[in-house]
């Protein structure tokens, strides 16, 4: 699965993906006002605005991007009918031929982790026959249980041809108070860092494995450590723009030939109307700053590349 992504990100020439994490703010007001009268203001009636909302900006960018990741929460909080868009949301991408990197962050051990690897990337065994839920091409997972939480993902991944991306170092201020704290003389995320590659080891698909990496713009100098530590590992990379990180930043997670890394960008993109530089779009044409959005991070990343 990931030397199709490779192949994506070297055909659009974009190492990004947009982060499809809706919130009601972020949506224009005639786009929430056409769903509130339908559907009243309704869980049914917010998760129809946030599905016309993705709709839209996936039109617009779906020829200029290889990726898309929808942090599931954001749906999750409008109950089952946010679900059902984010199930709607997943297939949409990958109709118009984007990889969809789910964001759930999950995390468990033994038929717990087994049962999230079916729902999210795996398939589920009803009857006869194996049916796809979610059907994502990727996903987030949370490493803190160990090798007993992440194998029955990468169980699946060998079987479906699935990917992971395991966190590593995150790119929120806090992630210090765990993943810096030293054991036996090294920072725990290094350690994590080993045992990612452990994992994916039995994952290679060509240079790189399937099972990533997430690994934050806003601290370049263990981005640096971490490529070295990790060289056949791919780095989801969180925290540019809105976050504070910079392309400049985004530097050490890739390799001198320009691959290596695939790098998130959410409201900068999603809610890129709002903002000063995209003001002249205006809320009718949401899509079409979103696109621009998507142009302008594609140079930028591009040019210190």
């Amino acid at each position: 699965m990931i030397r199709q992504l490779i192949d994506k990100i070297q055909k659009t020439k974009a190492p990004i993906c947009v982060g499809l994490d809706p919130m009601l703010s972020y949506i224009p007001d005639h786009v929430t006002k056409k769903a509130f009268e339908e559907y009243g203001e309704t869980l049914e009636g917010a998760a129809e605005a946030i599905w016309q909302f993705n709709k839209e900006i996936i039109d617009h960018v779906s020829d200029i991007i290889p990726a898309v990741k929808p942090q599931i929460a954001m749906y999750e909080q409008f109950g089952i009918a946010g679900l059902s868009v984010y199930e709607k949301t997943v297939k949409y991408c990958q109709e118009k031929g984007i990889f969809v990197i789910g964001d759930a962050k999950r995390g468990d051990i033994g038929s717990t982790s087994a049962a999230y690897a079916a729902a999210h990337i795996g398939k589920v065994k009803i009857g006869s026959q194996r049916l796809s839920a979610f059907g994502a091409d990727f996903l987030t997972v949370n490493p803190y249980l160990g090798t007993d939480g992440i194998k029955p993902f990468t169980d699946v991944c060998k079987e479906e041809d699935k990917g992971l991306f395991v966190l590593v170092k995150t790119s929120n201020p806090s992630s210090g108070e765990f993943q810096d704290r030293l054991i036996d003389g090294k920072p725990l995320y290094e350690l994590v860092a080993q045992k990612v590659v452990e994992w994916g080891e039995d994952c290679m698909d060509g240079t790189y494995s399937n099972v990533g990496a997430v690994v934050g713009a806003t601290y370049p100098e263990m981005s640096r450590i971490l490529r070295k530590l990790m060289p056949n590992t791919y780095f989801l990379v969180p925290g540019y723009g809105a976050q504070g990180g910079t392309a400049e930043d985004l530097r050490p997670c890739f390799h001198e030939d320009g691959l290596g890394a695939i790098v998130n960008s959410s409201r900068g993109i999603i809610a890129a109307y709002k903002q000063e530089k995209y003001e002249k779009y205006g809320e009718n044409h949401f899509g079409e700053a979103s696109r621009q959005a998507v142009l302008d991070m594609t140079a930028d990343i591009n040019r210190v590349l």
